[in-house]
């Protein structure tokens, strides 16, 4: 009789967000994707999937879990899952439409932490990665995160060059430590930009006091965390002119 599989949820490993690329032989790149953090563990009777906040995701991408069926017994992979829009890019809001974009959803998978009950967590990335390589069987939903070995300057430039929204930076050496963020993985985002879904606005005498605005706080299912309100004083923050307060207030009107 097999030996019941007593993996579950690991804590992610978080990425330190900064302004510099960290340069150098130990450092190794991958592209930052624009979708949701997703941990798999495969248990001897099912593939369970959850978000980082270890909300389980079955119900929304059973598809997922079914193209995980190949893995062993007693395993946990950890990645990231988006939608690819027509361009090839990841595209955010796309993934939210989940049940109608199936077929442009994939899980990148970029770490293994446990594989057959053995617990990875304190081997070398580098070591990780090459069970990985043996361990996942890429297919229609499923794919391993590209890596690359380049020199910042190199990844900058392509990650620019192609539009991708930023880079990951990870050293080969380091270990797997659960619900930290020490700064042996980091992220660099090259977009700094926003989207914002106007919510109203406040009129004024010069046009625009102020717009209330509706943006994604945070890349988590959970929609408690989906939206935040805010207000930009409008002639000092967005409408230096008052030409550019009227011709804001018309476009709202």
């Amino acid at each position: 009789m097999a030996q019941k599989s007593g993996v579950g949820f690991i804590e992610t490993m978080d990425c330190l967000p900064v302004s510099k690329l960290p340069e150098g032989p130990e450092w190794t790149y991958e592209l930052k994707l624009d979708g949701y953090r997703l941990e798999a563990v495969r248990s001897e009777k099912e593939v369970t999937l959850y978000s980082r906040r270890q909300k389980m995701l079955n119900g929304r991408f059973g598809f997922i879990a079914k193209a995980l069926q190949h893995l062993p017994a007693g395993t946990v992979v950890d990645g990231e899952i988006v939608a690819l829009g027509p361009n090839g890019h990841a595209d955010f809001y796309l993934l939210q439409k989940f049940r109608s974009a199936e077929t442009q959803i994939i899980y990148y998978v970029f770490d293994i932490l446990v594989h057959e009950n053995r617990d990875l967590t304190r081997l070398p990335l580098s070591e990780r990665r090459r069970i990985l390589g043996e361990v996942v069987k890429p297919n229609e939903h499923v794919a391993l995160s590209a890596v690359s070995d380049r020199s910042a300057a190199e990844m900058l430039k392509f990650a620019e060059t192609h539009g991708v929204e930023g880079l990951i930076a990870k050293r080969a050496d380091s270990v797997y430590q659960p619900g930290k963020r020490t700064g042996l993985w980091m992220k660099y985002r090259i977009n700094l930009g926003q989207e914002f879904v106007v919510g109203g606005y406040i009129p004024g005498h010069l046009g625009v006091d102020s717009v209330v605005v509706g943006f994604i706080a945070a890349k988590a299912l959970s929609m408690r965390h989906a939206s935040a309100l805010v207000s930009f004083p409008g002639p000092d923050a967005r409408c230096s002119r008052r030409s550019d307060a009227w011709k804001l207030r018309n476009a709202l009107s």
